[in-house]
């Protein structure tokens, strides 16, 4: 039997996170709500909807990521497969079933949820959004031939790969990092188009013009420093 972990990145979203969690597939063992220095009722509202909640002091999206794997390392029974998941309800959690069957069924190392254009609700991504993760994709199939067309966070991998790859970016550079870091380790890839709908609340990165540019000079930094690497 699979088992499979969920890790949700968690920044003041109380009014989310129980859609989230009460959304996942059962076929999940584990969800893990890593909240992010939250001043509202997320941890107990998360607590509520039967996930186990972290708290990771230190800002940012990637060091939320890591804590919860951290967490999952001290377990007896490591997982099969982790997916990473936002607890803004703009995803829609019961399409994780279609992101880990290409794991299941057909050996696939890491399988990313595009959002694709045509199944996006109006305005759920900005234009800054659109542009930066075109140019982004754009400048990894030039640089390494990769054949990403999103930076979406809704994804699933292998365990042992995601160790095996080092995460390291604290903040917002975490999804191109893995990204980067697969095609450098030759993983198995692949995307399944995602729907995406308009989020609760206001983004942390995309709803503030400080958040969207950090993210951006980020994003950019891992791929011209794997560009320099080849």
């Amino acid at each position: 039997m699979t088992k499979i972990k969920v890790i949700i990145p968690a920044f003041n979203e109380a009014d989310s996170i129980a859609h989230v969690i009460n959304d996942i597939p059962t076929i999940v063992d584990e969800v893990i709500v890593v909240s992010n220095n939250s001043t509202d009722l997320t941890e107990i509202n998360a607590k509520k909807a039967g996930a186990t909640v972290l708290i990771e002091t230190k800002m940012g999206y990637g060091n939320a990521c890591l804590k919860g794997m951290s967490y999952i390392s001290k377990q007896n029974e490591k997982p099969d497969i982790i997916v990473f998941l936002d607890g803004d309800f703009s995803d829609y959690p019961e399409e994780l079933t279609k992101l880990v069957t290409p794991i299941i069924d057909d050996n696939i190392d890491f399988v990313i949820g595009a959002r694709d254009k045509n199944l996006r609700e109006p305005g759920s991504m900005t234009k800054p959004q659109v542009f930066g993760n075109w140019l982004a994709t754009s400048l990894m199939r030039l640089f390494f031939n990769a054949k990403y067309t999103d930076l979406g966070p809704f994804r699933a991998i292998k365990y042992e790969k995601l160790l095996a790859l080092n995460m390291e970016d604290k903040t917002y550079g975490w999804t191109v990092e893995m990204q980067l870091k697969g095609l450098r380790q030759k993983l198995k890839y692949t995307e399944i188009p995602v729907n995406y709908r308009n989020r609760i609340g206001v983004s942390k990165v995309s709803g503030t013009v400080k958040g969207a540019i950090f993210a951006g000079v980020k994003i950019l930094g891992w791929i011209f420093k794997y560009s320099i690497k080849k």
